[in-house]
């Protein structure tokens, strides 16, 4: 595990109970997470649909920490402004929706927000290497993304330790995040893969214990 990085936690709301979405927010705040996560899926890029721009600004004004928001849609480039606009921080996108990818994510970062990167399990690291220099953060997905509550691929590690490495080499203020099937459990070989910005979801809120413990129980993973 490398101690040397801040590690960021955040709550993934699509495993909220999105009837009590604010005080679900609150509870985590007070848990200590870092930042909020919102999985935008359009059941075209993924095969469900969650959120649009009015969840993003309800968060905005629910939280002051940072809104890190995740396009899982087609066509990422139509929507960004909106998002921006609604309250995102960070912004990422995924490679395989966006043809010209450079041009969204310079549109992000004029905007205002930090432009991000992700790809799907089965996509190379090779296909961000002309973008990376650009990008404040790099979400590497461990599951197939589309739904809550996932298992994480034990591959995703060995494709975590060399994005590490590429953005060593490339882009070193660039942030290295990772979704999918993270818990108190695994989250140590997470972080020695190098990732430092880890987005939780049914971990955090589940109905086994409390938001507040189970932070705990993540944190203490951390060391």
């Amino acid at each position: 595990m490398n101690t040397e990085r801040i590690v960021q936690i955040g709550p993934s709301i699509l495993t909220a109970n999105l009837l009590d979405l604010g005080e679900e927010i609150r509870r985590a705040e007070a848990a200590g997470v870092d930042f909020i996560h919102l999985d935008i899926m359009d059941g075209r890029f993924v095969p469900n649909i969650s959120f649009g721009p009015i969840i993003v600004s309800a968060v905005r004004q629910a939280t002051t920490l940072p809104v890190d928001v995740h396009l899982m849609i087609e066509e990422p480039e139509r929507y960004v402004e909106d998002f921006v606009r609604a309250g995102a921080d960070r912004l990422t996108v995924h490679v395989e929706a966006s043809l010209h990818l450079h041009r969204t994510l310079s549109r992000i970062e004029e905007l205002g927000a930090m432009p991000g990167v992700s790809l799907v399990p089965s996509t190379p690291l090779s296909a961000i290497t002309e973008v990376l220099p650009m990008c404040g953060q790099l979400l590497v997905m461990l599951v197939n993304p589309g739904f809550g509550g996932q298992t994480m691929i034990p591959e995703m590690l060995n494709k975590t330790e060399r994005a590490r490495g590429l953005i060593d080499a490339v882009n070193p203020d660039c942030l290295l995040e990772v979704d999918g099937g993270v818990k108190a459990e695994n989250l140590g070989t997470v972080l020695a893969a190098g990732a430092e910005t880890i987005v939780v979801g049914s971990a955090i809120y589940n109905e086994r214990q409390s938001v507040a413990d189970s932070v705990a129980q993540l944190r203490q993973a951390i060391g």
